[in-house]
């Protein structure tokens, strides 16, 4: 059979269970933080993977001695096509998300043998869902300043700190958490990755309300948490390079396990034509024009997305490209936002109470995205960090001068006090 042909068979069957097993998709029900999960949808999601998974469409390009297909990225991009149009399962809303694009990748990459095999078919699963416990009150884009400590105590790793900005906590069960283990080592080097159990009594996890509504967003405190040799991930105080590649994953640079609904392949933004039908607006040139330009510019993300996305997996692209595509999004984003309030006029700006209802959803969704407009513009690093990294890395640009990189961040901290900084 050649391959043509193999891929045919394979979307003709994946079609097929599509149609028999899942719902098409409710984009509304899909809006980021538009509503939270309950224990009782988390558990029928939860129960919807493992049925996804155990028909052989997640984790196909996965090795199959990590519980996955075995197949190739050309049978998961079949997938993400056919799969495009219904309800995927993802337990926990953006935690899924970030359990199958980021986490799983990351511990592809560096965890362990046994790591891998242990923990990469429960991700698949649905059995564990994870999330990141990277930023910290004091510690944003200056990543590399987390103060979250583990100490060594016997046959254990001891962390305590405060970690914030983990996005869908409070549906996950284990976080991957960088902690310093080295404060006499610069701040670059004395890092280390731990899986850190979010259900342990020692952990706090709070959500955080936000101004759409949602409490997408956590705050977890980890008041002498143990976890054993086994949880760590990589080598000790060797946390920033597996940190890279997380960025990478997280900023678009790898493939999600997940199909990505979206535009920029097909129709003419097919949001902002349903605003503008639904208030009779479709002849305006003004409104024309906005769709238009709102279209040129998903496709050209999408083009973006696409061609560097497999530059990087293919080892074409140094992984630091995929700042391209979070910059992209963090630029475009925005401007999408407002054009699709534009479009949406008073039907974005007021609706009846109470549920989503017959009619007054379009302008619910343009509204819900105008509030998120922002996120990617900040989260997973701001636009200023990505231009920064696509200057010096990518570019060659000189560095913005440092003066603690090369110091040990025991001293650092020492300087900040001394300067009232901290």
């Amino acid at each position: 059979m050649s391959p043509e042909h193999d891929l045919e068979a394979y979307r003709a069957g994946a079609r097929a269970w599509l149609a028999a097993n899942l719902p098409r998709r409710d984009p509304a029900a899909e809006l980021r933080s538009a509503h939270e999960t309950s224990a009782a949808q988390l558990a029928r999601d939860r129960a919807l993977q493992k049925r996804v998974y155990e028909a052989g469409y997640l984790g196909i390009a996965i090795p199959a001695e990590y519980g996955g297909q075995g197949l190739t990225s050309r049978h998961f991009r079949v997938w993400r096509e056919e799969a495009a149009g219904y309800a995927v399962p993802a337990p926990g809303g953006i935690a899924s998300r970030v359990t199958l694009g980021v986490v799983l990748p990351t511990i592809l990459a560096h965890g362990s043998e046994v790591q891998k095999h242990e923990w990469i078919p429960r991700m698949l699963s649905g059995d564990e869902i994870w999330v990141q416990l990277l930023s910290e009150p004091g510690a944003g884009s200056d990543l590399a300043g987390v103060l979250t400590r583990a100490t060594r105590d016997g046959d254990v790793w001891v962390i305590n700190g405060n970690k914030i900005w983990s996005s869908g906590a409070m549906s996950a069960d284990y976080g991957i958490c960088l902690a310093r283990t080295d404060w006499d080592a610069p701040k670059h080097r004395g890092l280390t990755w731990f899986k850190v159990p979010l259900h342990d009594g020692r952990v706090t996890v709070r959500p955080v309300r936000e101004i759409n509504g949602g409490a997408e967003f956590c705050e977890e405190f980890l008041d002498d948490v143990p976890v054993g040799d086994d949880m760590v991930i990589g080598e000790v105080n060797a946390g920033w390079p597996i940190a890279n590649t997380m960025f990478a994953f997280e900023r678009g640079g790898g493939s999600d396990q997940l199909p990505m609904p979206g535009s920029g392949g097909g129709g003419l933004a097919p949001d902002l034509v349903a605003l503008a039908t639904a208030r009779g607006t479709t002849q305006l040139g003004s409104i024309r024009q906005l769709i238009a330009r709102a279209h040129i510019n998903d496709f050209m993300q999408a083009q973006l997305t696409k061609r560097l996305a497999g530059a990087i997996v293919s080892g074409r692209a140094d992984a630091a490209a995929a700042s391209y595509i979070k910059l992209g999004l963090g630029i475009l984003d925005p401007l999408r936002a407002g054009a699709a309030m534009e479009v949406a006029g008073r039907t974005g700006i007021a609706w009846p109470p109470g549920p989503a209802g017959a009619g007054d959803e379009p302008g619910r969704t343009a509204a819900i995205n105008f509030l998120n407009g922002r996120i990617y513009s900040i989260a997973g690093g701001s636009n200023q960090i990505q231009r920064n990294i696509i200057s010096e890395r990518l570019l060659g640009l000189p560095r913005e001068p440092s003066v603690d990189a090369d110091k040990p961040f025991r001293e650092v901290l020492r300087d900040a006090r001394a300067w009232g900084i901290t």
